[in-house]
């Protein structure tokens, strides 16, 4: 079975707590721990390791939506795409900002 593995600083490049305009606290890492379990367990193998960087958002009602998935790999942009469109966050992130994180899915030796 193949690992799926998610870097820790993923979100905007930053662990730090941010301020929204409402000024509630938005943990980044804590959303990119939730999304790296969204992430977990794929149903399918890789050949070699695959990088993908994935641009994502929060409508207007709090899901979170894929806008890009850049990889060369359609079955890991696929993938992606269907484990994170539309699911809604514990740990919410800001409305409308776009989030840059990159998510490598490890071949297993």
């Amino acid at each position: 079975m193949k690992s799926f593995v998610l870097a820790l600083v993923l979100l905007v490049g930053t662990t730090v707590l941010a301020a929204d305009p409402a000024g509630e606290k938005i943990n980044k890492v804590d959303a990119t721990l939730e999304i790296a379990q969204l992430l977990e367990k794929p149903d399918f193998q890789v050949k070699e390791d695959t990088k993908a960087e994935v641009t994502i958002m929060i409508n207007d009602q709090g899901e979170l939506v894929v806008l890009c998935v850049d990889t060369d790999n359609k079955m890991v942009e696929r993938y992606i795409k269907s484990r994170l469109n539309y699911q809604v966050l514990e740990n919410s992130l800001e409305e409308g900002k776009k989030y840059k994180l990159p998510v490598v899915i490890t071949a297993e030796s």
